[in-house]
């Protein structure tokens, strides 16, 4: 009888917990742009990995796509409009549903990465259109326009977020006098709560949410800051001014150990800060200036901070313990990623590096992008063994996984 109430117990309790969301989202697990794979090649042919597929025709963008256990997302635009298009994990196409109006004006096409959370995937065009689409059907549940709604402004070269999700709720950044952050019911699209915070426009910033005991922070950048709300209830709780005004502030900070780090292209450049405990105060470390990534990303490897530099064009590692400069890298400026301590460099020339970052930063192989159109400026994508390319209308998938 004992152990049959055990058990009885046991099913109980697991029946009852909460299944924690799969979430696929922009650059990986918690946004850090490390991909933990296992078993890849640590050298590349001298043409570069093999080639699985690729199709020509997702539109004109510079996004990333998103990949689930059997499916890939990717946003672009077509003839003005911003579509969703998802793939099978062998490059069929599989539906193309369009939400929106996409951005063509300068550096024409799509400008952010969809979140997929349980069956839904959650859009935003350049142009403000936010939706929200099932995974199997291709079936808008329902957008909104942040422009029309909320009274946004969109920045210089439009609205470039990813949005992110805590529970319920799906945050948006409309930007404007009035509506700077926005917290939406995942479900149904309804306004849960708005923060105008300084009524700045957005600044191409996806947002990371960083989980406490007693609350969660969402952080990401305004025009001339970065901040931190509390995710329930939008309540401002820090910020940090940056000292030069500039609104291209293009990368996801990283949270690691209590310790928070961003690169900026401009302002403060890339910065440490310390979080208290409870995620309601903030204490800087250190900044340095030298450098200065608006848009490539930037990762954490060991006790090193990796990205290309924006003026000065090579690539950095910053030791994150002291905030001192300690290595570079002639490889032009571009995107960053990792998997398995080593960096994936994607510059805006199109050529792919495979570099080792110890003792110093080395490219062990490289190969250059031939197909696509347009500006190389996505970000590349790792995924069981794959690494999939963006170069505009053409996406690209190639085997970097090892023999055996």
């Amino acid at each position: 009888m004992k152990n049959l109430s055990l058990l009885v117990c046991l099913v109980l309790f697991f029946s009852c917990t909460p299944k924690k969301k799969e979430v696929s989202q922009w650059r990986g697990e918690n946004r850090t742009g490390i991909y933990d794979e296992a078993n890849l090649l640590t050298e590349w042919p001298a043409d570069g990995p093999a080639l699985l597929w690729e199709h020509e025709g997702v539109g004109n963008g510079y996004g990333s796509p998103v990949i689930t256990h059997d499916k890939l997302f990717i946003n672009g635009e077509i003839d003005s409009l911003a579509y969703l298009i998802a793939f099978d994990l062998k490059g069929e196409m599989l539906w193309k549903t369009e939400f929106g109006k996409d951005w063509t004006k300068n550096f024409v096409g799509s400008r952010s990465a969809p979140t997929v959370v349980d069956g839904l995937v959650y859009v935003a065009s350049s142009m403000g259109d936010i939706a929200c689409i099932d995974t199997e059907t291709g079936e808008k549940k329902w957008g909104l326009n942040m422009i029309e709604k909320f009274k946004g402004k969109n920045t210089r070269f439009g609205y470039s977020q990813s949005l992110e999700i805590d529970g319920d709720l799906v945050y948006c950044a409309p930007g404007g006098e009035d509506v700077n952050i926005v917290a939406l019911d995942r479900f149904t699209g309804e306004t849960k709560w708005t923060n105008k915070v300084f009524g700045e426009v957005p600044a191409y910033c996806s947002p990371l949410l960083l989980e406490f005991p007693t609350r969660n922070v969402l952080v990401t950048f305004s025009d001339n800051a970065l901040f931190g709300l509390e995710s329930q209830t939008g309540e401002l709780l820090w910020s940090h001014m940056q000292d030069t005004l500039c609104d291209i502030h293009g990368n996801t900070p990283i949270y690691e150990n209590g310790y928070l780090y961003y690169v900026a292209g401009c302002g403060n450049g890339t910065v440490k800060l310390q979080i208290s405990k409870d995620g309601s105060e903030i204490t800087e470390v250190w900044r340095n200036k030298q450098l200065d990534n608006i848009m490539g990303g930037a990762v954490k490897v060991n006790d090193k901070i990796f990205a290309s530099g924006h003026r000065k064009k090579k690539w950095k590692a910053i030791d994150s313990n002291s905030g001192e400069m300690v290595d570079s890298l002639k490889f032009g400026r571009g995107a960053t990623i990792a998997a398995n301590g080593l960096l994936y460099c994607y510059n805006e020339q199109g050529k792919v590096a495979l570099v080792k970052t110890e003792p110093k930063m080395e490219i062990i192989s490289s190969f250059k992008v031939e197909n696509g159109t347009k500006e190389h400026f996505a970000q590349p994508v790792i995924n069981k063994g794959v690494l999939y390319i963006r170069h505009g209308n053409v996406l690209m998938a190639y085997n970097i996984k090892a023999q055996g």
